[in-house]
């Protein structure tokens, strides 16, 4: 077990990670994700709140569907989380934050339904009433389909209210790895019970290492790493959440301007050579100067080298090539576009 935002994590469950990463890759795994906030947002004006706060469109979808969002410091528009909202086709919308940030999402919202006079909202922290457990890879619909064929059949980014094992949970297309799969919110009183029926079925435990390196090889940020204080949605490449034709969102001002002067820097893939994981906090040069530093960096069991995310200013073609300074000789590495495993 491990610290991760506040919370004890299982890092592993005894084969280790690269055996879980593995069985993520080619099997099914089941992740423990209970750190993963949820904040529900009721009432007539849920959405108009919801709007206001996040840069993707909520218009584009409805209930019944999930959608990846951003929610900026208005001060300087970098992302104080990335966010997944789960509408449900109840009306109600579960705004799923990371690990330590649900208090401030929490807050964020209270404070966007008090701008908008908005007094028909009800916006509460339901964490500690459920679990989350994450079934993903390439096998994870068929023997999930053993347990609840309503649950393998959720579409991707879908929001489904099902039985799973006799247990009523709500079920989303999505995940974090960057195989197919599902996330299972169930009632924390019957979190034991689903976990030991999706183990039984042959679905393998996996813990926070597997995650951070199928994350990883599917290029996708990481809170604290990637996103954060002093990062923007445009620095880390992920413009696509931001909706520009939707009307006023929370940090807008601010982005506008990074928008139009353009960012400072850009997220990047490095590919070493050798099987020496990259590290965060190393260094990238370019002809001998620096030019950026690794946000995460690891060994790739796919790819049996070194990867790494990293910020790089001036600019950094596919194909050409850093130099990687850290532990260790310095190292040349390949620019490339995530992901790394597709």
């Amino acid at each position: 077990m491990v610290p991760f935002g506040g919370w004890e994590m299982p890092l592993s469950y005894g084969d280790g990670t690269l055996a879980e990463h593995r069985a993520c890759r080619d099997g099914a795994v089941v992740f423990d994700v209970s750190h993963l906030g949820t904040v529900r947002v009721e009432g007539e004006g849920a959405v108009e709140v919801c709007q206001r706060a996040f840069t993707n469109d909520l218009g584009r979808i409805g209930p019944g569907r999930a959608q990846y969002t951003h929610l900026l410091n208005p001060a300087d528009a970098s992302v104080t989380d990335d966010i997944i909202v789960w509408w449900r086709r109840d009306g109600a919308l579960d705004v799923m934050p990371n690990a330590s940030n649900t208090d401030g999402v929490t807050s964020a919202l209270a404070e966007e339904a008090a701008n908008l006079g908005e007094e028909r909202v009800t916006i509460s922290d339901v964490t500690s009433s459920r679990a989350i457990l994450a079934v993903q890879g390439p096998d994870a619909r068929r023997r999930l389909a053993t347990i609840s064929p309503e649950a393998a059949a959720v579409s991707r980014f879908a929001v489904v209210d099902v039985s799973v094992a006799g247990v009523s949970c709500v079920v989303a297309g999505t995940g974090y790895t960057g195989e197919d799969g599902v996330e299972i919110a169930v009632p924390a009183e019957d979190a034991a019970i689903l976990w030991e029926t999706l183990t039984a079925a042959g679905i393998t435990p996996a813990g926070l290492g597997a995650r951070d390196t199928l994350r990883l090889e599917a290029g996708l940020p990481l809170h604290g790493h990637e996103l954060g204080e002093g990062i923007t949605s445009l620095q880390a490449g992920l413009g696509w959440v931001v909706r520009w034709d939707k009307g006023d969102f929370r940090g807008r001002s601010a982005l506008e301007e990074e928008r139009d002067r353009g960012p400072s820097r850009q997220l990047v893939g490095l590919v070493a050579a050798d099987r020496r994981p990259p590290r965060q906090g190393d260094t990238v040069l370019r002809d001998g100067i620096v030019a950026g530093e690794v946000t995460s960096g690891n060994f790739s069991p796919a790819l049996g080298v070194g990867i790494a995310l990293a910020f790089i200013t001036g600019g950094a073609e596919e194909g050409s090539t850093l130099t990687l300074s850290g532990r260790g000789p310095e190292r040349a590495v390949k620019v490339v576009v995530p992901p790394f495993v597709p």
